[in-house]
């Protein structure tokens, strides 16, 4: 498979074959899971203080009375507590911190996952389906520019080949759909959510990594540091990628 090499300008230089690993057969089940297990793993344990709800001066006063057989607080004369049906009680079954939360995947079926992902972002229908804005109907997938786009100094110098590509309205896109976040995440540090936007490949100590950093929805990673939840976030897959020539040969030489 063949597609464009494009200059710093926007401008068609040539072509280059794909690496064997864009030809893989596109499984959205292996990606979703590869996706879910990649996130499950990085869940952090949690659950309730082992004395949550059980810090009382509590005595029990037996049977006979004619009341419940629970503990009451000592310093009053018939309130119950610390048991799971009491107000201000312990909960019958919390979650444990000592719960594995994590999902495990093959190894083999999680290097077809991220095959399979990157074969997704070589085809136009499934970036479209994603939501990705394109100036350019007529640019090939993934993007591929020449290596001087790794020695990029400036965000305003990255802005300006996006802009020659037709693709700055996808970041324009991510830019304006910045939107306060549901829910009580809000009140932990994750206040805001953003659309994700262009992913970007550049080989290990490229100046470009830093110009495109700053780029609001925008990823930046090496060859050998790229997953299957860059390439499918959220499990979607189709994310619109470009590569640097030298990043795309890494690429196929893992």
């Amino acid at each position: 498979m063949k597609v464009n090499v494009y200059d710093i300008k926007g401008e068609r230089t040539g072509d280059i074959d794909l690496p064997n690993e864009f030809s893989e057969n596109i499984r959205p089940d292996l990606i979703h899971r590869a996706v879910v297990s990649m996130q499950s793993n990085r869940r952090q344990s949690y659950g309730p203080s082992p004395e949550a709800g059980m810090r009382h001066a509590v005595s029990n006063p037996g049977k006979g009375r004619g009341i419940a057989r629970v503990q009451r607080l000592t310093q009053y004369s018939n309130r119950a507590a610390e048991s799971p049906n009491n107000v201000g009680g312990r909960r019958a079954h919390p979650p444990k911190v000592e719960k594995n939360l994590g999902k495990k995947m093959n190894k083999k079926e999680r290097a077809k996952a991220l095959r399979s992902a990157l074969a997704a972002t070589a085809r136009s229908d499934f970036v479209k389906a994603r939501g990705h804005i394109l100036g350019n109907e007529e640019i090939t997938f993934p993007i591929v520019l020449e290596e001087s786009v790794e020695d990029l100094e400036t965000t305003r110098e990255a802005i300006e080949i996006l802009e020659s590509l037709g693709l700055y309205g996808d970041i324009e896109r991510a830019k304006n759909g910045k939107r306060i976040r549901a829910g009580k995440g809000k009140m932990r540090g994750r206040k805001y959510r953003s659309p994700t936007s262009l992913l970007v490949v550049l080989p290990k100590g490229s100046k470009g990594i830093r110009a495109f950093t700053n780029l609001p929805g925008v990823g930046v990673k090496t060859p050998e540091n790229v997953t299957v939840e860059d390439l499918a976030p959220g499990g979607d897959m189709g994310r619109l990628t470009l590569f640097s020539v030298n990043a795309l040969d890494q690429i196929g030489g893992n």
